[in-house]
């Protein structure tokens, strides 16, 4: 992990002082803003490997920040927030976030989480050596191509645009056609740790994957409920 930047966006001055000591003490490149705004500007100069995004922020809040950088890349996203509402974290998912923790948090679990999450990138890259992926590392799933090297998938052709971890789901699921998996094995499989926090994560990623990759996302076809498991990818 040593070498990769990460963006923080956090205007509280010595919570950003001290998450930049200590990940920088871990080998870390660390890119610091105080406003939605100034974050913009900084994830566009600097491509970061991950961001670290605080949800109240002056100018622009942190699941807007989220929303607009989501449209642009696909670069990991890990909210703050000093809130503990389920509304909160289900929003922070749904605008594009990969990941939230809430305040106060440990030291140890931010670093915990943000090793995992970029990890995570290769594991995946290491897991398709092993899959069905043909010579170029593309996946065929009916209608669906994903390619697990270039991080894209098309459906009929067509080019989706998914979040960091719908495409690490999504590929997990491809990787392990017609395998049912429970919500917390998942968590843990593309998540990268053992999750301590609820399995609304996963049904929210799931949810929205439904959204783009089903005819009738209502009554999905591929990404299927498995009652008392949990999710399957089909053909």
């Amino acid at each position: 992990m040593m070498g990769k930047t990460i963006l923080v966006v956090e205007d509280d001055a010595n919570l950003l002082d001290v998450v930049r000591y200590n990940l920088v003490r871990e080998g870390y490149e660390v890119v610091a803003s105080r406003d939605g705004e100034a974050g913009i500007v900084a994830a566009r100069a600097r491509k970061p490997d991950l961001i670290l995004l605080d949800i109240m922020l002056p100018q622009l809040d942190g699941f807007e920040v989220c929303r607009i950088l989501r449209k642009e890349m696909s670069v990991p996203i890990l909210m703050l927030t000093a809130k503990a509402d389920e509304v909160d974290k289900v929003v922070g998912l749904e605008m594009g976030a990969d990941d939230y923790v809430t305040k106060p948090f440990s030291l140890r679990e931010l670093l915990a989480r943000v090793k995992a999450m970029l990890r995570r990138g290769e594991l995946m890259r290491e897991e398709a050596e092993r899959s069905g992926a043909d010579s170029r590392g593309v996946i065929r799933v009916g209608a669906l191509s994903i390619d697990l090297d270039r991080h894209v998938v098309s459906c009929a052709g067509e080019e989706l645009t998914l979040s960091p971890k719908e495409f690490d789901l999504l590929a997990f699921l491809a990787q392990n056609l017609r395998r049912a998996f429970s919500r917390d094995y998942l968590l843990e499989k593309v998540w990268g740790y053992e999750y301590s926090g609820d399995t609304r994560t996963v049904d929210v990623h799931v949810h929205w994957l439904r959204q783009k990759i089903e005819d009738d996302p209502a009554h999905p076809a591929m990404l299927l409920t498995v009652r008392g498991v949990g999710y399957k990818l089909e053909t």
